[in-house]
């Protein structure tokens, strides 16, 4: 069994916060986890999964008469932007009583795409994101597995090539044909996984609209609203660029990436790690892969960015701390790696913070003053010090 990261985080909400909100993507392992978190609960709990009808019947007639019989208990509702209207009734059962570990909601789908609901419990949750596997929580001998084939656990615990990749179909084709539909969006399925098709092919671009429209066929509206849709179901990230009064020109568009590598490579069809080596988006899948674990370990008060420049300065990161720039991050390929005039520069526009550099393997070392080189493996213990 694979020791979640999260669960220390979410155990001290449970101590305090009345209700916890745990959200990410299907299959991420979110109901494996909480049924595992419920021997560890102060209170008695009751689990109710609302894609099955025979639960979700229990709250169709009088859903707070209901949950009041439960008011001595922790009410675990999975799946719960299957059943929206329940939020209002959480709500006043909460401000009757605001004990700790009253309700943990689990779902799939960012409650902003859940018509507001998420404004009815202000002030009485605490929101939490689970993530595919992490890179500190696996072995380090498996961090280039980690890589190929992602962090969900079905693919990345199964055995052989075939299974993962039957995995990774079975999960694409209910994500668009099931579960967005059941989140309010109407289109066309083959047109929303040629979409993402297309977005693999540009991992780590800066995200063009009308591109990938005209591509497609459909208006640029259209892809936005197909954006919003993927990125509140925690499929893809736009990292929005970091942007100063420095009297330079600078990009305003965001970079645009598939959040889990693994799922990057499927709709590529790489399925070996050679094949990625040698493929165009090796850089931007590494890079993609790296950023995800970066911004995975982030605090409240870390806020994360790309900059660059019309000259061609950039970074691939900076970790934004107040006003100003407290990390910049570097991720590279090679394990011996140099750095161009266009990252001094970089640097220099954002005030000279410390510098990381993420490599797969190097052994972490000062490339110069203000400079550190380290690998996926000793990722988290940089950042952990740089960041203090």
């Amino acid at each position: 069994m694979i020791q979640r990261v999260i669960e220390k985080d979410i155990l001290f909400g449970l101590s305090f916060q009345p209700a916890v909100a745990i959200l990410g993507p299907r299959q991420v392992g979110k109901t494996t986890f909480v049924k595992q978190l419920q021997e560890k609960l102060a209170f008695p709990s009751t689990y109710f999964d609302l894609e099955k009808s025979s639960d979700l019947a229990k709250f169709q007639h009088d859903s707070r008469a209901f949950l009041e019989t439960l008011q001595n208990q922790t009410v675990i509702l999975d799946e719960i932007q299957r059943l929206p209207e329940i939020f209002p009734d959480i709500r006043g059962l909460i401000d009757e009583n605001r004990r700790p570990a009253r309700f943990i909601l689990l779902g799939s789908a960012s409650f902003v795409l859940l018509k507001n609901t998420s404004e009815a419990l202000t002030g009485r949750i605490a929101y939490y994101e689970m993530t595919p596997f992490l890179a500190t929580e696996i072995a380090p001998n498996d961090l280039i597995k980690h890589w190929l084939v992602g962090g969900f656990p079905n693919a990345f615990l199964a055995n052989d090539a075939d299974r993962q990749q039957k995995w990774f179909e079975d999960f694409v084709r209910s994500y668009l044909e099931r579960d967005l539909p059941l989140l309010g969006l109407s289109a066309s399925p083959i047109q929303l996984r040629r979409l993402l098709m297309m977005i693999a092919g540009i991992q780590g671009n800066l995200l063009n609209q009308s591109m990938l429209a005209n591509s497609l066929g459909i208006r640029a509206n259209l892809v936005s609203t197909y954006l919003d849709f993927f990125e509140q179901s925690f499929l893809i990230r736009r990292l929005q660029p970091y942007y100063t009064n420095i009297g330079k020109r600078l990009s305003k568009t965001p970079k645009i990436y598939i959040r889990d590598s693994g799922l990057v490579h499927h709709l590529l069809s790489i399925h070996q790690y050679e094949t990625l080596l040698g493929h165009i988006v090796a850089g931007g899948s590494w890079e993609g892969y790296v950023i995800e674990q970066i911004i995975a370990q982030l605090t409240y008060q870390h806020l994360p960015f790309f900059y660059r420049t019309a000259d061609g300065a950039e970074l691939d990161l900076v970790i934004e701390e107040g006003l100003q720039i407290k990390l910049a991050i570097e991720v590279k390929l090679s394990n011996s790696p140099s750095l161009s005039k266009g990252t001094t520069v970089a640097l220099n526009d954002v005030g000279n913070p410390p510098l990381l550099v993420v490599t797969p393997s190097a052994d972490d070392y000062q490339l110069r003053p203000a400079v550190f080189v380290c690998s996926i493996a000793t990722l988290a213990k940089n950042l952990s010090q740089l960041l203090k």
